[in-house]
């Protein structure tokens, strides 16, 4: 997946909007340490699963997912934090989340 302009952000919208769709835009607000993309970063999660965009891919991108969804089902908005280190618990020859920084990401639903 690739970045979003701002035009393609607000392009998308227009379209759901315009066959009334509902999307969730999710955009990084925060960030802390090393992360897989930077603020303003957005992934758009379409009311059928479809998803447009990256907030940095693996782990996160689809824990942001199962977040948009869940607030486009209870069309509310959200702030979500998102840790992107591993439990330690985590065996150390498991991959997962290895950047080990910290971001927070706005959700917000548009119908």
């Amino acid at each position: 997946m690739s970045l979003l302009t701002q035009s393609q952000v607000y392009d998308e919208i227009t379209k759901a909007q315009a066959t009334q769709q509902k999307l969730a835009v999710a955009t990084i607000v925060t960030t802390s340490g090393s992360t897989p993309q930077r603020t303003g970063a957005k992934l758009l999660v379409f009311d059928d699963g479809r998803m447009l965009g990256t907030v940095g891919g693996g782990c996160v991108e689809a824990d942001v997912w199962t977040e948009a969804r869940a607030a486009l089902a209870e069309n509310r908005p959200r702030l979500c934090r998102f840790t992107l280190r591993d439990n330690p618990d985590v065996p150390p020859d498991e991959e997962g989340m290895v950047c080990g920084g910290e971001m927070e990401v706005f959700i917000e639903v548009w119908s």
